[in-house]
């Protein structure tokens, strides 16, 4: 838990800078640019939220391998493990930016995003957007290593470029008032982008030499296996697609069935209480190598206290923020957006469940636990549209915070918390099982080759639950050269004695 204190710490001094830099920022595109600009940014600014699919489940690969390894340097599941991922998100990085050019050139960005696109320019920023995603795509291997190695905190310090960079960029537009409302999310992904740089360079030195040898074996794909991603990354894949469909498609709703107006309220109070989403994510996600360590080492982690914590600090942070709305909704938009009752209760809600959340499901982060959410969190996707459609008929603006906080608590935290505990059961029992049998003289059981199963469980663990035959055949060879070895040392024991 002390990895987790740390990153909430550093993320709140981050997004405390960033927070009142972003406040800025957003007051300036206000006055500059107009709200149907700050709409538009805010829309096209969500696309991240929108794909996260993109990297294909990746992520789960990597963060496995690199917790659950004891010598990250010269691991070589660990090479095979990023070398996977580069090519996986490669492929991926690229079909992102083919997307991007035949949407554009089609001209269906109005048809997909709705009257919150502005007409000058929009589609071509929405093009450049989605490109500039797709061309970063393969840096983001960094920030799953460094996930995997407990340094979240670093990933999240490094965000602290961000807001700096968007009011140095934004600021500079309106000094020589360039005409850049229609492209001002661009910028936004630029200065992302520099978050990618920041952690593959940190990863690169934390692993050296792994992920630059993992480059040059890029191309390598006959001569240098990859590891088997289908296990891990199939889960991982179908949740990534479902949860942006059932949880960010909000300002879609909004553009098509409301209006700039209530879309531009969804923005801003999703700016704000994004403050404290995100601060809850990173600390969340600093959980997920302590349970994959857990996992590998053989010992049971409960995740019911860290819920709890996080339940309980997700409610008192929401309620904080939500008392603090109305003034800098009126500092950020000069008065002309404000947030009603229904969107500030309804936000203080799904903050606190969405913090209920993360232990446990930094704990189902195995084979196992990853297949058992894909099918609730596929029902929440008709789940939440249906509810925010609804919901936006008789709230407004509030109606996909409603939607998304219900179908949260039905088709995330309930599911979830029954299977880890049965799960938690399980395992304790198959422990306490494992040590009664382990307590007696008479077991039978060699110690060396009980030590050589580990091994080869730890590995079935790591990636996509099987070992691969490389991994297999070196351990035989590696175990068959210490029996010889040991054989010679009794040979010449007993000559010794001999003579």
């Amino acid at each position: 838990m002390a990895a987790v204190g740390s990153t909430a710490a550093i993320k709140v001094i981050v997004m405390g800078l960033s927070g009142v830099l972003g406040i800025i920022t957003s007051r300036m595109i206000i006055q500059n640019f107009g709200t149907d600009a700050y709409a538009q940014y805010g829309l096209l600014s969500t696309f991240p939220t929108l794909l996260p699919f993109a990297d294909l489940g990746i992520a789960a690969i990597v963060i496995n391998a690199v917790a659950g390894s004891s010598s990250v340097r010269t691991d070589d599941f660990v090479k095979r493990s990023i070398v996977t991922a580069f090519r996986v998100l490669l492929v991926s990085g690229g079909i992102m930016v083919a997307v991007a050019l035949i949407i554009t050139l089609a001209g269906w960005w109005p048809v997909l995003l709705g009257e919150g696109l502005l007409p000058d320019g929009g589609s071509l920023a929405a093009g450049l957007c989605l490109a500039v995603f797709g061309l970063v795509i393969p840096l983001t291997v960094g920030q799953r290593i460094l996930v995997g190695l407990k340094k979240t905190s670093t990933q999240v310090a490094s965000q602290a470029v961000v807001a700096p960079f968007m009011l140095l960029a934004i600021g500079s537009a309106v000094m020589f008032s360039a005409p850049i409302g229609s492209y001002l999310a661009v910028v936004s992904y630029v200065a992302n982008s520099l978050v990618s740089v920041i952690c593959l360079i940190v990863a690169a030195r934390a692993l050296s030499p792994q992920i630059g040898q993992a480059v040059k074996l890029v191309p390598r794909v006959r001569s240098y296996r990859g590891v088997p991603a289908l296990g891990l990354a199939w889960p991982m894949l179908v949740q990534m697609i479902a949860l942006p469909v059932a949880m960010q498609t909000g300002r879609l709703l909004l553009s098509h069935l409301a209006g700039p107006d209530e879309l531009a309220q969804y923005n801003l109070a999703s700016q704000l209480f994004g403050i404290v989403l995100q601060t809850v994510a990173a600390a969340g996600i600093a959980l997920w190598p302590v349970y994959a360590a857990a996992r590998s080492a053989g010992r049971v982690e409960s995740p019911t206290v860290p819920t709890l914590w996080f339940l309980l600090g997700g409610l008192v942070l929401g309620t904080a923020l939500a008392v603090l709305s109305p003034f800098l909704a009126r500092f950020v938009s000069g008065g002309a957006i404000t947030l009603d009752g229904w969107m500030l209760v309804g936000f203080v809600v799904f903050v606190g469940l969405q913090a209920a959340k993360y232990p446990v499901g930094m704990y189902m982060t195995d084979k196992t636990g990853l297949v058992f959410q894909v099918l609730p969190i596929v029902l929440m996707v008709p789940l939440n549209l249906g509810l925010s459609w609804w919901f936006i008929g008789l709230v407004g603006a509030a109606g996909p915070v409603l939607g998304s906080a219900i179908s949260v608590a039905l088709c995330q935290l309930v599911p979830n918390l029954w299977y880890v505990s049965r799960d938690l059961g399980r395992r304790r029992a198959e422990a306490a099982a494992g040590g009664a049998g382990g307590s007696g003289d008479d077991s039978g059981v060699d110690d060396d080759a009980a030590v050589g199963t580990a091994g080869l469980d730890v590995d079935e663990q790591r990636g996509d639950e099987t070992a691969t035959d490389q991994a297999i055949a070196e351990r035989a060879v590696a175990e068959r050269a210490a029996e010889e070895h040991a054989r010679d040392g009794r040979t010449g024991d007993d000559e010794k004695e001999a003579r």
